[in-house]
């Protein structure tokens, strides 16, 4: 039988852990608080999450996600082509937060992500302080990739102001808003604990 070692997280007692099946919790047996709830698919579950942010992220960053009406003027705009008119007006600052925010953040979180999959499911044992290490970026970079809604709603308000133009959303915006909300699934179904589960003994 498989066993782990794990503190408490309330009252600190290191004890020892078997596998837990599907749905199963572990209790601290001091304090009786939550160590740890193993729900099931929480692998598959994050996969199809993933996947699915991968595809949309595509069509999310070619197709434009603002359409502008302006004294007769019918612009589109996508979110690179935001990226390169900020910064080819000088707007250098903006222009890196906007790429960071919008581009870089969220397909560096689903890259990480797929390799937490593709490596807990190989259950490789020589890549685990990897697989930390990638998780821990992802929790940090991961509020991150939501300062683009905030800008984005900002620049709807103020385009909106005086009547001077009309912004309608475009194509690009729902995938957009997908890969946002996917890729927040896919990390809240992710179980950090599976990183350090041994490899299943052979049958």
């Amino acid at each position: 039988m498989n066993q782990r070692i794990i503190g408490c997280r309330v009252c600190g007692l290191t004890q020892r852990l078997e596998s837990l099946p599907p749905e199963a919790d572990a209790e601290c047996c001091r304090c009786g608080s939550l160590l740890v709830k193993a729900r099931a698919g929480s692998l598959e579950r994050t996969a199809a999450f993933t996947l699915a942010a991968l595809v949309l992220y595509v069509p999310a960053n070619i197709y434009p996600v603002l359409q502008m009406e302006l004294q007769g003027m019918h612009t589109e705009n996508t979110v690179w082509g935001g990226c390169v008119r900020l910064f080819q007006d000088g707007q250098w600052p903006v222009a890196g937060v906007v790429f960071m925010a919008s581009l870089l953040i969220p397909l560096l979180k689903v890259l990480g992500l797929f390799f937490l999959v593709i490596s807990t499911r190989m259950h490789s044992p020589h890549v685990r302080l990897a697989r930390t290490r990638v998780y821990r970026i992802i929790e940090v970079i991961g509020p991150w990739a939501m300062l683009d809604v905030f800008l984005l709603a900002i620049l709807v308000a103020l385009a909106r102001l005086g009547q001077l133009a009309t912004v309608k959303p475009g194509p690009g915006l729902l995938a957009f808003t997908s890969v946002v909300v996917l890729t927040i699934l896919a990390s809240a179904s992710f179980e950090p604990q599976m990183i350090w589960e041994p490899q299943p003994e052979p049958a």
